[in-house]
């Protein structure tokens, strides 16, 4: 029994097209599956990824029409990351970013990795990150995460430069995605909001077994801990980072557009998926049955702050139902639900999704 690293994400935005549109056109995201909500088949569920939508690089969305904003807090989300190898690549999405009117923070040197931050329409906060240079650089390999680190007080100083931050960009237009800008292998990581870290780590670290890779503060709140847990040696793609905050003086998150429904980790198969589902409910935790996504089964759970957490199996995946050239034109429904098609589809405003161009992973 091991989680792989993370599966998906999935969050609420109050307007599909427009949603549809970001993550296409801005970020070069593949729309790789047009379904529904399985639980509420009158409202969109739409994935992004990868040409084929691999685990560990799926963001996904419910769609609840002029949704009322979400607000993070304990329980919640706080922003996800994407990938980029390099800081060059950092440095064009910063430029391609503000070239299409968002205001993008950053960068910011953030000790492990370089990174931006910059909001979708629905107000999600997104960033990018660079690979590394990784956890070594404060730690021997053997001994990550098993120590308190600090986070450097120059680097502190440093990113308190706000004028010379903002200079900082890559000098041309970026009207393209070019291939050093690729977003590789989708995320970085998932940042969450917990209460009480010590606990945080009782459930992702002993529990699920993930390794505590870092154990520092928060760069921007150095009051405030901040623990990473990833797989094997932490490599990107697997990490989930907690943010400690005090409950008398931060409020709980608030589901509504821009905020994370949930998010996935990946397990191997339905067997082990089964065997983490005893194991959680003999910790005492609620988990739901093993339920039939189509391209993945899952179950569901919550971390100690009520979060929900979804176990997700790797397989069977995207190209179950239509082939890789045609991934995302269609509205594609379980077979429990196509006898209700013609009733669905007059529900659900009509999509324009472009057609995929993006640039391959390496």
């Amino acid at each position: 029994m091991k989680i792989l690293g993370i599966h998906h994400i999935t969050l609420i935005t109050a307007n599909a097209q427009r949603n549809v549109d970001f993550y296409t056109r801005v970020l070069g995201q593949r729309m790789i599956k047009k379904t529904v909500n399985f639980d509420a088949p009158g409202y969109y569920h739409l994935y992004f990824g990868d040409e084929t939508g691999r685990p560990g690089t799926a963001i996904t969305f419910f769609e609840i029409p002029d949704s009322a904003p979400g607000r993070s807090g304990i329980g919640g989300t706080h922003h996800f990351a994407l990938r980029v190898q390099d800081y060059n690549g950092l440095l064009k999405w910063k430029r391609r970013l503000t070239d299409f009117g968002l205001e993008v923070s950053g960068p910011y040197d953030r000790h492990y990795f370089k990174s931006i931050y910059f909001n979708d329409p629905d107000g999600t906060i997104l960033e990018i990150a660079t690979d590394g240079p990784g956890w070594t650089v404060d730690e021997e390999t053997d001994k990550i995460g098993t120590e308190y680190k600090a986070p450097p007080e120059a680097m502190m100083v440093n990113n308190r430069d706000e004028n010379r931050i903002r200079g900082e960009t890559w000098p041309e237009p970026v009207p393209d995605i070019t291939s050093d800008m690729a977003l590789m292998d989708g995320m970085h990581h998932i940042s969450a909001i917990g209460s009480d870290i010590e606990r945080t780590h009782a459930f992702f670290g002993e529990l699920l077994g993930m390794r505590r890779v870092k154990q520092t503060s928060n760069f921007d709140d150095p009051n405030s801990a901040h623990w990473y847990w990833g797989v094997d040696d932490g490599k990107p793609g697997t990490l989930i980072t907690y943010f400690e905050r005090d409950p008398k003086r931060t409020r709980r998150a608030e589901m509504g557009a821009g905020q994370t429904h949930h998010f996935a980790l990946a397990v191997k198969d339905e067997d082990e998926q089964q065997q983490w589902r005893e194991k959680l409910i003999r910790a005492g935790f609620r988990v739901s049955p093993i339920m039939d996504r189509i391209y993945f089964k899952s179950i569901y759970t919550n971390d100690p702050d009520g979060h929900i957490v979804e176990l997700a199996t790797v397989g069977p995946g995207f190209l179950i139902d239509e082939d890789e050239a045609e991934l995302g034109q269609k509205l594609m429904l379980p077979p429990w639900y196509e006898d209700r098609r013609p009733a669905i589809e007059q529900i659900l405003t009509p999509l324009t999704t472009p057609e995929w161009n993006g640039v391959k992973v390496r």
